[in-house]
């Protein structure tokens, strides 16, 4: 049985990737400085699979600490989602994201090496490609990202090929992926955002639970089939089935790749917004208000790599991603903090 370490595994992503690994025969430990989740969802993980994960509370750039999970632990691969993660906070705090995002990674690189570890799936992210032309997106388009979260997520993959390219015991796969949304299936474990929610589906949510007003719509005259943001919203069950297919993938697979992990179908702002009001089963209020800055009109991946390299795809729609995001909501009107 192979042992997977996941940083970040206390948070949304990660938690639902935790599940994911358990259910697929894996050991799990999770480290997480909590400084955007909390430690409710490694006791819940528990519930779903029978078995919780080994929680460490520690910060990616203590290598000491760091050091002590991997002596405790034969960790045989890593990985890695523990960073700060809003886009609009990172251009307010530069500095601090590169010291979290980029140190922490190579930190943690180094002490992988330095206890013979040298297995890694990246969380990167989409953003990446900035105002990308390309409709749908492949992994050969530019990369321009346009705010230092973006940078931080390529400067850890130009660091991983660096890596790769001079050791050829290192394997390793950034994970390009899109817009996760919805929950696991019981409901137990969710996207719980702190403060005012950045993504639409949290917010649609919380609209409709009664924690918000109205659900602004950016704008309504975008070149779209109705005037609103065409995104590629993928299932975050998908998404962490994907990470245990790139696993599976870095067996005897020295070198770095680069795959997306998103549904090639893009669904407009008025199409989720009415997949969330079926599910939910009433009117969510939502008002029309003025275009944002930076916001393009359409985006979606090129996922046939992640098919054809690990045999993996997105097979949940829009409405089971509402309908699971509402059953987490529903259950959970206060997120973690009901318990």
């Amino acid at each position: 049985m192979q042992t997977v370490l996941v940083t970040g595994g206390a948070g949304y992503i990660g938690s639902h990737i935790c599940v994911e690994l358990l259910e697929a025969g894996y050991q799990v430990v999770v480290i997480d400085n909590l400084c955007n989740s909390c430690e409710a969802p490694i006791a819940r993980i528990g519930k779903i699979t029978g078995t919780a994960p080994d929680f460490f509370r520690m910060d990616i750039r203590d290598a000491d600490a760091l050091s002590g999970v991997f002596r405790r632990h034969a960790i045989d691969m890593v990985i890695h989602l523990a960073g700060l993660k809003a886009v609009d906070e990172s251009l307010r705090m530069p500095e601090q994201y590169h010291d979290n995002n980029v140190r922490g990674s190579i930190t943690l690189t180094e002490v992988m090496a330095a206890h013979n570890c040298r297995n890694l799936v990246f969380s990167s992210s989409a953003t990446v490609y900035g105002f990308s032309s390309d409709d749908p997106i492949p992994e050969s388009a530019p990369t321009r990202p346009s705010a230092p979260y973006g940078e931080n997520k390529l400067a850890v993959e130009r660091h991983l090929a660096g890596l790769c390219e001079t050791d050829p015991r290192w394997s390793a796969i950034s994970l390009r992926y899109f817009n996760p949304v919805g929950a696991h299936p019981s409901g137990r474990i969710g996207e719980d955002p702190e403060g005012i929610p950045n993504n639409l589906t949290p917010f649609i949510t919380q609209v409709a639970i009664g924690r918000r007003e109205s659900l602004a719509v950016f704008g309504d005259d975008y070149p779209t089939r109705d005037g609103t943001c065409l995104r590629d919203y993928i299932h975050v069950v998908d998404l962490a089935l994907g990470h245990v297919a790139a696993l599976r993938k870095l067996a005897g697979q020295p070198g770095h790749l680069i795959v997306n992990l998103g549904t090639g179908r893009p669904y407009s702002v008025l199409e989720v917004h009415a997949a969330f009001e079926k599910a939910v089963g009433k009117t969510i209020p939502h008002t029309i208000v003025s275009r944002r800055d930076g916001d393009v009109a359409v985006t979606f991946a090129d996922p046939s790599l992640a098919k054809s390299l690990f045999g993996w795809q997105a097979d949940r729609d829009m409405e089971t991603m509402a309908a699971d995001a509402w059953r987490w909501q529903s259950q959970n009107p206060d997120g973690y903090a009901d318990g």
